[in-house]
């Protein structure tokens, strides 16, 4: 096979496919994949493939996308503030989260590892293992350990997946909490119904609409299971005055 040799020409080719790569791929790629597009015998100039990143970055200024970095790599998400018409080309309803679920998943963001016990000794209430069975199946949280403690329960963390739908590098990234006087007040501060929309794919809490998770609902029906029925009650009654 022939030789590839670049030459300074070829660096408008070199972001052409590295924009081509993103657009096209329905996670973010992260910069070795990016280099893995070339082949072995005509790998790119050193340092073109960054350079492409940053002009690409810089051209989307005036644009409706932006590339931006998540923890994953390097994505072309809808702007913020072209989104509202954006959103119109998905007709699905949104996910919407309960304020228990939103807690609980920013106690595990800010305070991970952290284990279930811990997250309903913050909050004063149990936690629901619908809310956690829900972030689990969304692969925004997940167990990394347990608690060397009787009982052993298990350290749950943030992934990178809750990173990307957020359009977070890393967690240094998450307002400081210390800055937060209420919990509640991290739902307007993280977009979680808003999150960034990757260019030219439905928001995937649209897409996914029928994971949809009532927890309020299902807090609700764990809780009727949990509490005596009156007919549970007086049959008890009735045991006692026979004895």
């Amino acid at each position: 096979m022939q030789t590839i040799l670049w030459n300074p020409m070829d660096q408008s080719l070199i972001n052409r496919i590295v924009e081509a790569a993103l657009l096209a791929s329905n996670q973010p790629l992260a910069l070795a994949q990016l280099l893995a597009l070339f082949p072995e015998d005509a790998p790119p100039p050193a340092g073109s493939v960054e350079k492409a990143l940053e002009e690409l970055a810089a051209n989307s200024v005036e644009r409706g996308v932006e590339l931006v970095e998540v923890a994953s790599g390097f994505r072309f998400q809808v702007k913020a503030d072209v989104h509202e018409w954006v959103s119109r080309l998905w007709t699905e309803r949104k996910t919407k989260y309960t304020r228990a679920t939103l807690e609980t998943l920013a106690l595990i963001a800010y305070k991970q590892p952290i284990t279930r016990g811990e997250i309903e000794q913050i909050r004063g209430v149990a936690v629901s293992s619908n809310i956690i069975q829900s972030l689990e199946e969304r692969e925004w949280i997940r167990v990394v350990g347990h608690r060397d403690v009787p009982g052993k329960p298990a350290l749950f963390s943030t992934t990178r997946n809750f990173l990307d739908y957020f359009g977070l590098k890393s967690l240094d990234q998450l307002p400081p909490l210390s800055e937060l006087k209420d919990i509640g007040e991290l739902e307007p501060q993280l977009p979680f119904e808003d999150a960034p929309t990757p260019a030219g794919l439905p928001p995937e809490a649209e897409t996914n609409h029928e994971e949809r998770v009532d927890d309020e609902a299902n807090d609700a029906s764990a809780d009727d299971e949990n509490t005596p029925h009156e007919d549970d009650a007086a049959q008890a009654t009735s045991e006692q005055e026979e004895e």
